[in-house]
């Protein structure tokens, strides 16, 4: 099906051009949403009395966009997960609890505008793309860690997946004369 874009859509076209997408795309989210128009004279000539109209929306959206960009972009949050010594988290952390973690700081951030591939399922540190509007799209870090203290340390460029690193022991220093006693008898029943 052929439709005329009312407004700037990634992978897709910019605003006015007149594509061809598959008929359920068209269907069950461009037309319903507004996003395009059917591809006809009288569609055509409806968008061509309209553009002024919408491309000042357009520029509106975008400037609202960038004004949250420069305040919300580069900056790092720290989530706080359970997980295990090797750094796999018992869950993950999707685009829900991104945008819980914005909301929290005072953003309103849709689900949908949250680029996560795959949710994050270890600790570390990851960068998450957000697209505020089409032509404007930021990164925020998160610090996934086990606890703030851990976020400290991550943020500094420590690796923590090591004993050494979660409990401050050096793996490559034990002995095992540090866990037995070799003067200890074997027998403690001798002893009772």
């Amino acid at each position: 099906m052929e439709v005329i874009l009312l407004e700037r859509i990634s992978k897709l076209g910019q605003m006015g051009e007149t594509v061809k997408v598959r008929d359920g795309f068209a269907r069950n989210y461009l037309l319903p949403l507004g996003k395009a128009l059917r591809a006809n004279p009288a569609n055509k000539a409806r968008f061509e009395a309209e553009r002024a109209t919408l491309e000042a929306r357009n520029l509106e959206r975008r400037s609202e966009a960038q004004k949250v960009a420069d305040v919300l972009g580069g900056k790092s949050f720290i989530v706080v997960r359970s997980a295990g010594e090797t750094g796999q988290l018992y869950g993950s952390v999707a685009a829900r609890d991104v945008v819980e973690i914005l909301a929290a700081e005072g953003f309103n951030i849709g689900r949908n505008q949250v680029h996560l591939n795959t949710p994050i399922k270890a600790i570390g540190l990851h960068n998450v793309a957000i697209a505020l509007h089409a032509e404007v799209e930021i990164h925020v870090e998160l610090n996934v860690a086990r606890s703030a203290e851990e976020a400290e340390r991550q943020a500094k460029g420590e690796m923590l997946t090591s004993a050494d690193a979660i409990y401050g022991v050096d793996e490559d220093a034990l002995r095992p004369e540090d866990f037995f006693d070799p003067e200890a008898d074997g027998n403690a029943e001798d002893e009772a």
